[in-house]
């Protein structure tokens, strides 16, 4: 199978996946028994102001036709209203996903620094200190829940520490820079606006590390389980017989051998991020797509609930279709 076709046949199935989560969160908001537009529009609203607001968003319809308005819009980015904003979800999607995508770059960044270095750490110096140290952190790090990692850390370092704020993106009386991508470390960055960025870092660091907590754990297990198979390899006992230094075998023959299983949990950790943040945005009242779809749901608003998770199903789809590919182009044998 060349890489050509391997593609073409991750992308059918990543088609598959997608129509599947979208009849599943079809499925799940109109079972729910409640009723939006009575939500929306009060309990004491008349009955003919409720069949009107129903037959102009298209309520009325047969569900199966529902269904079909749905799926035909949800292709071109098309996801309807919002009935708490009054603006097309997919603007309010793109008001809100640079912040979530901001936090998930710089989340999964962290996580892949510390997770690799403690995971050739820990392979290095088997049944050492810091061999001891990086399993105890990953299995602290796989058991905790996101929102509990959150809560601990705002009663440390925000109400018994005061270092870092609790909640935002940027201080109240701070004005966000110049808007470029959306995200305030990168457009502070790029407008040499210094003082934003300080406060932008200041704000993202105790998300950015609840969220990053799981993923680090788990880089670090497999950077550490990869390498312990690498460094049995005769390659490796070669290299250290013609008198190479210790760092030598170890960054330019062990490591770089086993990246590949790594990078594969890099990518989808990536994705299982943006999942996350739907609990570490409400915690730290993060303004991203996490927020937006639990607000949503607590205002019964379906039409963004499901358009930001479909939204999120296909960031995720993106990343491990990314994934499957690279892995194919280091290791052929992945193709068949």
């Amino acid at each position: 199978m060349n890489i050509w076709t391997y593609i073409l046949k991750r992308l059918l199935l990543m088609i598959l996946v997608l129509f599947g989560v979208a009849c599943i969160v079809f499925f799940i908001a109109h079972v729910i028994p409640a009723d939006p537009i009575s939500a929306m529009l009060g309990g004491n609203a008349p009955d003919e102001v409720i069949k009107r607001v129903e037959a102009q968003l298209g309520y009325d319809q047969p569900l199966i036709i529902q269904f079909y308005n749905f799926i035909t819009g949800a292709v071109v980015g098309d996801f309807g209203l919002s009935l708490r904003t009054n603006n097309p979800v997919m603007q309010d999607i793109n008001n809100y996903f640079p912040a979530t995508l901001e936090l998930t770059i710089f989340a999964i960044i962290i996580s892949t620094v510390v997770g690799i270095v403690l995971g050739v750490l820990s392979a290095v110096h088997r049944n050492k200190i810091i061999d001891h140290f990086s399993r105890i952190f990953s299995i602290v790090g796989v058991s905790m829940p996101v929102f509990w990692t959150g809560l601990l850390l705002l009663l440390l370092f925000y109400y018994r520490l005061g270092w870092l704020p609790a909640a935002g993106r940027l201080d109240f009386f701070t004005i966000p820079p110049d808007h470029i991508t959306g995200m305030y470390l990168l457009d502070s960055l790029l407008t040499g606006n210094w003082e934003v960025f300080k406060d932008a870092l200041r704000h993202i660091l105790l998300p950015a590390f609840a969220l990053g907590l799981l993923a680090t754990a788990s880089i670090a297990r497999t950077t550490r389980s990869s390498m312990l198979d690498v460094l049995k390899q005769e390659y490796i006992t070669t290299a250290k017989a013609k008198g190479l230094k210790k760092n030598v075998v170890i960054n330019r023959h062990a490591l770089r051998n086993s990246l590949i299983p790594t990078v594969t949990i890099i990518g989808l950790t990536f994705g299982s991020l943006l999942e996350g943040a739907v609990l570490t945005e409400t915690v730290f009242s993060w303004p991203g797509l996490g927020r937006y779809i639990t607000q949503g749901l607590l205002f019964l608003d379906y039409n963004s609930v499901m358009g930001g998770t479909l939204y999120i199903a296909f960031v995720y789809s993106i990343a491990n279709l990314v994934v499957d590919i690279l892995y194919a182009v280091l290791d052929p044998r992945m193709r068949t």
